[in-house]
């Protein structure tokens, strides 16, 4: 059921993913003069949508301590796939992405607490 997928939790966690993933593109662009490429710039966001995605499958009950303990940890394991795949060459969009992941999760969970 598809309907089930796309929870507002769902949803939150990807529109956040997608525009920190811009924000990721936006830094690159700036740290490398504007010399990164579309591939890599696509990967760098698509890494943030991925993000969304697995942080809005997780269930919210916990409470929030845990909740950026565990955004940090998942923004960790999806990032360090694109700073491996990267030859291990871009710390600063890896490091970005445990702070990412605690944005996220916090994006999700202020859905909740807002109706």
């Amino acid at each position: 059921r598809m309907k089930a997928f796309f929870t507002k939790r769902m949803k939150a966690s990807l529109v956040t993913g997608a525009a920190l993933g811009v924000v990721c593109i936006i830094g690159a662009l700036v740290r490398s003069g504007g010399s990164s490429g579309a591939g890599f710039l696509f990967a760098l966001w698509y890494n943030r949508l991925l993000m969304g995605m697995m942080i809005g499958l997780m269930d919210d009950s916990t409470d929030t301590p845990r909740l950026v303990l565990r955004g940090a940890l998942v923004g960790l394991l999806v990032s360090f796939a694109f700073y491996s795949a990267d030859g291990f060459g871009d710390i600063v969009s890896f490091l970005a992405g445990i702070v990412y992941g605690i944005i996220i999760e916090l994006a999700a969970r202020g859905r909740r607490l807002r109706g």
